[in-house]
């Protein structure tokens, strides 16, 4: 550990903007790297990740977050948050990662970020992405946004082209153009091409994104490497497990031999 590297990075998307990134290792990056995925509102560098980079220094492993677009200090807005949007972004990441020497990625996705990792790696078969960690994943993200809304609402939303997100830790509009995607993104096809092995969290107490929503998709999936583990006191964040759940998506990766001794 007293070898750590730390590179800050900006990532150039194709359609134009940035996205803010930040990677440690020991000598060097590849070949496989701890990827953390942030949720919506929150940034690449919050109390999940830092206790999931830390427990990939222990090992030795190499680490990354990146902001999504309209996050941190990447650019863009909440306005234009849409899925393809998000998958895009993941697009750009994996690019750089691959770039910089990496070969697999082993996503650990939070809410939101849960999502947009869980799509990205269905129904890949190029081997870059091995295993994937989830944390109380809103697969149920694009759908429940509008369909929780009153028909005045969404009327009101499509008129304006906008919306307001409020919970107990964010408070903000996003545009409506999250809604035109919402028949691409259902949970039964996300669960019926799912074959990725998978360990998931999810608070029996999450008020945000119901603890039905990792049940449902685990019964859905014929694929059967999923594991899902309940924790009955945990709220959405699951902040007073972290460091546990940083160990165990470690250990989980470990069984795909996840970074040599020197990455």
């Amino acid at each position: 550990m007293g070898n750590r590297q730390q590179a800050f990075v900006r990532v150039r998307l194709a359609k134009g903007g940035e996205l803010d990134g930040y990677l440690s290792f020991q000598q060097e990056v590849g070949p496989d790297v701890v990827l953390y995925v942030h949720g919506f509102g929150s940034t690449r560098g919050g109390a999940k990740a830092q206790s999931l980079e830390s427990a990939c220094a222990r090992r030795g492993w190499s680490f990354a977050a990146y902001d999504f677009r309209g996050h941190g200090r990447s650019t863009g807005s909440l306005m234009e948050l849409c899925g393809s949007g998000l998958l895009d972004d993941l697009q750009a990441i994996k690019d750089d990662l691959l770039n910089r020497g990496v070969r697999r990625v082993f996503p650990v996705g939070s809410s939101m970020g849960g999502w947009a990792a869980g799509w990205y790696a269905a129904g890949r078969a190029d081997g870059i992405i091995p295993a994937i960690g989830m944390i109380a994943p809103a697969l149920r993200f694009l759908q429940r946004r509008w369909e929780t809304l009153s028909p005045e609402t969404r009327a009101e939303c499509l008129k304006t082209g906008r919306m307001r997100i409020k919970s107990e830790w964010v408070d903000t509009e996003i545009g409506i153009a999250f809604a035109n995607e919402i028949h691409r993104f259902h949970l039964d096809a996300l669960a019926s091409r799912w074959a990725t092995p998978l360990l998931i969290y999810h608070g029996m107490g999450d008020e945000t994104v119901p603890v039905s929503d990792s049940i449902e998709f685990v019964e859905r999936t014929p694929f059967a490497d999923i594991e899902l583990r309940l924790l009955k006191g945990g709220d959405h964040r699951l902040l007073p497990q972290k460091d546990e759940l940083a160990e165990e998506f470690c250990r989980f990766f470990g069984r795909w031999r996840v970074c040599s001794k020197t990455h």
